[in-house]
């Protein structure tokens, strides 16, 4: 387990230095919600926490020494417990939450915390989440809870109500580039990279220049395709499902913000879109019909990863947009 890379992201020293403050006074959390975009290092932070927590030494915790700081690094310590999604599977099931719970009612192993994480917690399926509930309400007080989810989560009240919450946010776009700039072995158009990865550093490390290039050339064709009515709406959709989709949906938001930018006649920067100039009994009407496919294409961003049907949600979403262009 890779506990110590969180220290190396300055937008995490904030929760970091929170959670020692806790420590200090006695009241570290016994349930905490991280709540985070993609791309922030979220993990990571759940990672030092555990690391942090069950760290045997007195001073510079986590200190990657002990016998605990050793024996999470090669994933085998005996009080720390995990689970995710399941490979191609939309859901936590019930049946991962009571394993994943068992362990966490014994005592310690080493005589000090036990850890409980979980990962996509947002995944978590309704029976799972009243099972986990048991545990949160009742906590042993050698016990912490770690779950990570995305801001708009949809975690009950009921669980999201009894955790101390860590809001993970994008840092200053200085702060990225500077940052990528210094962990990356070659330059690239970090600027382009972190609009499609909404401003989260680790994701837009990711992007190799070449596909951020194609991606952003096939976008502007298929604009162009939507706005003249010459391409067929189930096929292109199909087409944008079998082909980085997150990202085409991440790229149309832009675009969609610089054009709403353009209609208001908004200072332009370097990325702005193409200059609109409307009359005013068109502006209005424009810009609502604007808004309401970028909030379409941000509803079909957060319910990817239920059991919608994304080829009918994602041609909803570009019939939208094609009467959007037209008007």
């Amino acid at each position: 387990m890779d506990y110590l890379s969180a220290n190396s992201l300055p937008w995490l020293e904030d929760a970091q230095k929170h959670l020692r403050a806790a420590h200090a006074a006695g009241r570290l959390p016994h349930s905490i919600l991280v709540l985070s975009p993609p791309g922030l290092g979220a993990e990571l932070l759940a990672n030092w926490i555990s690391a942090f927590s069950l760290c045997e030494a007195s001073l510079s915790r986590p200190c990657g020494i002990c016998g605990s700081c050793r024996l999470l690094s090669v994933d085998n310590h005996p009080d720390h417990h995990l689970i995710r999604l399941e490979e191609d599977a939309k859901q936590i099931k019930v049946e991962q939450v009571r394993e994943f719970m068992e362990p966490l009612t014994l005592k310690s192993y080493r005589g000090g915390y036990k850890i409980g994480v979980i990962e996509d917690a947002d995944t978590l399926n309704a029976f799972g989440a009243n099972a986990f509930l048991k545990t949160l309400e009742e906590p042993g007080g050698d016990t912490v809870l770690i779950m990570i989810a995305r801001p708009s989560h949809r975690l009950p009240a009921t669980i999201a109500s009894r955790c101390q919450r860590l809001l993970l946010r994008v840092p200053p776009r200085s702060q990225a580039i500077a940052w990528l700039e210094a962990n990356s072995g070659a330059l690239k158009p970090w600027s382009a990279a972190l609009d499609l990865a909404g401003g989260a550093p680790l994701r837009a490390q990711q992007f190799e220049p070449h596909l951020l290039a194609e991606l952003d050339a096939d976008m502007h064709g298929c604009m162009g395709q939507l706005a003249a009515g010459s391409v067929d709406i189930s096929l292109l959709a199909e087409r944008w499902l079998r082909s980085n989709p997150d990202l085409r949906i991440s790229w149309l938001e832009n675009w969609i913000t610089r054009r709403v930018r353009a209609c208001f006649r908004a200072p332009d920067s370097h990325e702005s879109a193409e200059p609109v100039v409307l009359p005013g009994a068109l502006l209005k009407p424009k810009i609502m019909t604007l808004f309401g496919v970028l909030d379409a294409a941000r509803d079909f961003r957060r319910l990817a990863s239920t059991g919608m049907n994304q080829q009918l949600a994602l041609e909803a979403l570009l019939l939208e947009g094609r009467s959007a262009l037209r008007i």
